[in-house]
């Protein structure tokens, strides 16, 4: 049975308060809170094994290595990767897919190649395909929409004419909280043979990703929205493209050998890890993925699809709002993102309206600014995100806010 209130417990910032009132936390989006199984993680690396890995052969540095190690084989087996060869660490989603961009692209794109991308995309599936064309005088073309969801037949026409040598797809919109069927999307790409990459930072933390499954080639995705530190992503490549990939970054722990005239590179994973790693962080991602199995992906998917159909009910009671992303008839194309205007407030007036309520939103253009602007012709909106630990409780409080601002825009 799924106690919200129970696990409400582990995250000791739900104990706060904003404005003298209780913290309500809605933009799970942009980050989640961690729980305090996790910050004893990483209080527990520096209190007791605090060294660098790969390097020495004392105890603790030995048992930092092998914590570290272990993190990767964790998130392996949680998205059902082959071997933690096929996990690099990166500082977030946005790196990792810049890592694609500038190693396998700058290999592959040649010039008039093209790179297909959809109209849903955040800037970081955007901008590192737009650097790239420049460089390789490629060109990058996107998928329209068809409402909230990918126009299907315009992705079929456009990769059977383009022929794109990459495809790269965000598996959840962080606007509309669309659900893109990622499987059949990567199915036609690899039909006309195209690469594939999927940004799962909004469905990695939610749903249960199987990259066999789905046959992707590279999936990035963020520890901070699940869960763990900021500064620790992860980029999932085929062993096989990843063997043939030139090195992201030079320097220590990426080598094998180094002389003068040349250096050969280290064994995967390690081979784009240059440096002294995020070491804590790699842990505390590890302790995160135990905290959401312990749960159960399921568990908490279903609890989220309670939560999203809860609040756009609500939402329903009120016309004059304006909703954007799947309706409540597709509620099992939608995940738990809710983006909204209120008419005659700026999406940041109805944000501080709802901050002096104690409840935390996001408003703005949500790094989707293309989508926003051409596709919906706004420039932004307010958003609530939720997690594992949200309730309905924390819905009402946060309708209590919306009302009070629906009040305000009436009075203007």
């Amino acid at each position: 049975m799924y106690d919200v209130y129970k696990i409400r417990e582990d995250f000791p910032i739900l104990k706060e308060k904003m404005h003298g009132k209780p913290l309500v936390y809605l933009d799970n989006a942009a980050t989640t809170q961690k729980p305090i199984q996790v910050i004893n993680t990483i209080v527990d690396f520096y209190e007791h094994y605090n060294a660098n890995i790969h390097r020495g052969i004392y105890e603790i540095a030995e048992k930092a290595t092998e914590a570290y190690t272990t993190s990767k084989e964790k998130v392996a087996k949680f998205i059902n990767a082959d071997s933690f060869r096929e996990i690099i660490y990166v500082r977030n989603a946005t790196e990792a897919i810049n890592l694609v961009a500038r190693t396998y692209g700058e290999d592959n794109i040649k010039e008039n190649d093209y790179i297909l991308t959809t109209g849903m995309e955040h800037h970081s599936n955007i901008v590192p395909w737009q650097l790239l064309s420049i460089r390789k005088k490629a060109k990058l073309a996107f998928v329209n929409l068809n409402g909230p969801f990918l126009d299907i037949e315009d992705y079929k026409e456009k990769v059977e004419k383009l022929r794109p040598k990459i495809v790269t797809i965000t598996h959840v919109s962080n606007v509309l909280g669309t659900i893109n069927d990622v499987k059949t999307l990567v199915a036609i790409a690899h039909k006309y043979g195209a690469t594939t990459i999927v940004d799962g930072a909004q469905s990695v933390p939610h749903m249960k990703i199987d990259v066999k499954d789905i046959d992707c080639d590279f999936l990035a995705f963020s520890g901070h929205k699940m869960l763990a530190p900021t500064g620790i992503g992860v980029l999932y490549g085929k062993e096989e493209l990843l063997e043939n990939m030139s090195p992201f970054l030079g320097g220590g722990d990426m080598i094998r050998s180094v002389d003068y005239d040349e250096s050969t590179w280290n064994d995967l994973p390690w081979k784009f890890e240059a440096g002294t790693s995020n070491i804590e962080g790699g842990i505390a991602l590890g302790s995160a993925i135990d905290y959401i199995e312990k749960i159960g992906i399921e568990n908490i998917n279903k609890h989220e699809k309670d939560l999203v159909e809860y609040a756009l009910n609500k939402f329903n009671e009120y016309k004059e709002v304006i909703v954007y992303g799947p309706e409540i008839k597709d509620i099992e194309k939608k995940a738990g993102v809710i983006s909204f205007n209120i008419p005659n407030l700026h999406a940041h007036d109805v944000a501080s309206i709802f901050d002096n309520e104690g409840v935390a939103i996001r408003a703005g253009h949500h790094c989707a600014m293309p989508l926003l602007r051409r596709i919906i012709g706004i420039s932004a909106t307010a958003r609530m995100s939720f997690y594992l630990y949200n309730t309905k409780e924390d819905i009402d409080i946060a309708f209590n806010a919306l009302e009070k601002a629906l009040k305000i825009a009436k009075e203007l």
